[in-house]
């Protein structure tokens, strides 16, 4: 058994329309030892029903096109082709933890699961890029501007929305882990933002860091 997570394994459940990407997914899960599949559905709307009674860590949803991006209260691993900036935004608001192609190879995904249940971000280059040319497009919201978190807060923002933990980032800047905690807890505050990858959602879109 993996010692991730306390030694839990983490319980994922995939939902998938089709039923050959179901299995595909299936078995990308089952094979790797760090995790436990719970089951599958053939699409979201059932989710909510199941997320009490099966104890989800995290659901793998394959969309074949772009689906309303709903809050199902547990992390969700997006897998969609050409997903527009307005869509992506919504669904990491909604509590989407990562949004890759549908066909990203299996380490991939594998690492997305892993990011998700610790409760990071992990986003497609092209997502980040859509994202990115929104906000150059879209007036500042809220009257937030970047000069309102400082040049070592920026950079913690940028490195969470990279999926670095608190000991990455304490690592990569030389600092205690307290301190990266610190930030992490200024940073929210100052974006009136609830949880990590709001705040990332927040900086993306109002400019304040473009990865």
């Amino acid at each position: 058994m993996s010692k991730r997570n306390g030694g839990r394994l983490i319980r994922v459940l995939v939902v998938a329309a089709s039923a050959v990407r179901r299995a595909g997914l299936e078995t990308l899960v089952k094979n790797n030892p760090e995790f436990k599949l719970l089951g599958s559905l053939p699409n979201i709307a059932t989710i909510a029903q199941h997320t009490g009674e099966l104890q989800i860590d995290v659901v793998v949803l394959d969309l074949q096109h772009p689906a309303p991006a709903v809050d199902v209260g547990v992390p969700l691993i997006a897998l969609i082709d050409a997903p527009d900036a307005s869509w992506s935004a919504q669904a990491l608001r909604s509590g989407y933890k990562a949004i890759l192609p549908r066909e990203s190879g299996m380490e991939d995904i594998l690492q997305a699961v892993r990011a998700a249940h610790a409760g990071l971000v992990l986003l497609d280059p092209e997502v980040t890029r859509s994202l990115a040319a929104q906000v150059r497009n879209s007036p500042v919201e809220d009257g937030i501007t970047p000069e309102e978190l400082t040049a070592r807060e920026i950079e913690v923002l940028r490195m969470i929305a990279e999926g670095m933990g608190n000991r990455e980032m304490a690592l990569a800047m030389g600092i205690s882990e307290h301190t990266v905690k610190f930030h992490v807890s200024s940073i929210l505050d100052k974006l009136g933002a609830a949880t990590r990858t709001e705040a990332v959602t927040l900086g993306i879109r109002r400019g304040i860091i473009l990865i």
